[in-house]
C-alpha cells in the first residue's frame, strides 16, 4: 500500500485541465481535426478530387463536418486540419462550413440542462456502431478525463439520465428501443449524437438496412463530429449541454 501511495505522489496530478485550458495536441491529435480550406479552394476542386471523399462531405460550396470521417484524403488537395474543438461540436447547421470555414456566427442555443447545475447524469446507448465511439465515450470515466470532477456521471438507467449519448447508425431493430429509451428519461433532458454515423450515417449512409440519422428517430440537441471523435470533444459536448459554450469559436489555419 505504501508503494502505491509513493507512486501516486511522485506522479502528481495527471488529470486534464480541460476545459479550463485549451486541449493539448495529445488530447486533440491532428487526425481528429476538422478539414478546412482557404477562400476559393472548394470552388476550384475537380469532380475527381471531390469523389475521393467517401461520404460526400465536400462540395464546391461547403465542407459538411457532420458527414466527414477524418480520412484525410482531402488534405493532399488543398485542404488542411483546423484548430480547436468548437468547430466539431454544435447544432447541425453549425457543422456546415461554407467555403471550408466555420460559420462566422454559429447558432449557440441556451444549454437545455442549465437548471441542473453541477449534477448531470449520462446514459450511453449504442444503436449500431463499430465500437469506436463507445470506447471514446467510456474513456471519459478514466482518471485522466475524470468527468465526475465536472459534475457529470454515467448512469445505468435512462430513468435516471439527463443526457442520452447516442453512438452508431440506427438499425431497424434499435429504432424502437432508442425511442423508448428517450421517452423513459425525465425532463429536462437532452440528446448528444456522437460520431459521423449518429449524425448522418457516416460511411454507411444510404444503406437500405439502416435508419439514419438519429435525428429521424428522436430530437437531437447537439452533435459531436468525428470518426470517432476524441474524448475531449465529447466532453465539450456534455459541458455545452449543461453550461453553454466552451472557449472561443474555432479558427481555420493552414
Amino acid at each position: 500500500m505504501t508503494s502505491w501511495i509513493r507512486h501516486a505522489y511522485s506522479k502528481g496530478i495527471v488529470t486534464t485541465s480541460f476545459p479550463d485550458t485549451p486541449p493539448t495536441p495529445d488530447e486533440l491529435p491532428s487526425g481528429t481535426c476538422a478539414p478546412g480550406a482557404s477562400p476559393g479552394v472548394l470552388s476550384r476542386l475537380t469532380a475527381d478530387v471531390r469523389s475521393l471523399c467517401p461520404t460526400e462531405a465536400i462540395t464546391t460550396t461547403e465542407v459538411d463536418q457532420g458527414k466527414c470521417v477524418r480520412c484525410a484524403r482531402c488534405l493532399h488537395h488543398g485542404l488542411f486540419g483546423s484548430a480547436g474543438t468548437s468547430g466539431t461540436v454544435g447544432v447541425r447547421d453549425a457543422l456546415h462550413w461554407p467555403d471550408g470555414h466555420p460559420p462566422a456566427d454559429p447558432p449557440r442555443p441556451d444549454p437545455p440542462l442549465a437548471t441542473l447545475a453541477r449534477s448531470v447524469h449520462v446514459f450511453l446507448i449504442d444503436v449500431g456502431s463499430c465500437q469506436g465511439c463507445n470506447l471514446e465515450v467510456l474513456g471519459l470515466s478514466n482518471p485522466y478525463y475524470d468527468l465526475n470532477r465536472l459534475g457529470l456521471f454515467f448512469t445505468n438507467s435512462p430513468r435516471h439520465a439527463d443526457v442520452l449519448v447516442v453512438v452508431g447508425v440506427p438499425t431497424p431493430a434499435m429504432v424502437e428501443p432508442l425511442r423508448r429509451t428517450f421517452e423513459a428519461m425525465p425532463s429536462p433532458k437532452a440528446v448528444l449524437a456522437v460520431g459521423a454515423c449518429a449524425i448522418d450515417g457516416g460511411v454507411f449512409a444510404g444503406a437500405p438496412a439502416l435508419r439514419s440519422p438519429v435525428s429521424r428517430v428522436i430530437p437531437v440537441d447537439l452533435y459531436v463530429a468525428g470518426c470517432p471523435p476524441p474524448p475531449v470533444a465529447i466532453l465539450e459536448g456534455l459541458i455545452r449541454l449543461a453550461r453553454g459554450p466552451v472557449g472561443a469559436p474555432a479558427e481555420v489555419r493552414p
